[in-house]
């Protein structure tokens, strides 16, 4: 079950194959860590969590992979 900011919960069934565990500290974005013998079903796993909430271009808020960089847009600038 994830909670990805909408009025919602999804809820996400992993493949017996795959473990996951959560890492949160206080003051960070939590994280998870997928973990398998199978390459190719984590990097689906991780696309499937991913699809949820990709990372939007003007604030980066979404599911982001680790060292992944998000290029930002610049937002509208008010006209005076």
């Amino acid at each position: 079950e994830l909670s990805l900011g909408y009025s919602h919960p999804i809820i996400f069934e992993l493949p017996n194959e795959v473990k996951l565990t959560t890492i949160t500290e206080k003051g960070k974005n939590p994280q998870i860590k997928l973990e398998s013998f199978d390459k190719q079903l984590i990097g689906q796993v991780a696309a499937k969590i991913r699809s949820f909430r990709k990372p939007e271009p003007y604030k980066g808020k979404g599911v982001k992979f680790k060292d992944e960089v998000i290029r930002r847009k610049a937002g509208k600038t008010a006209a005076k």
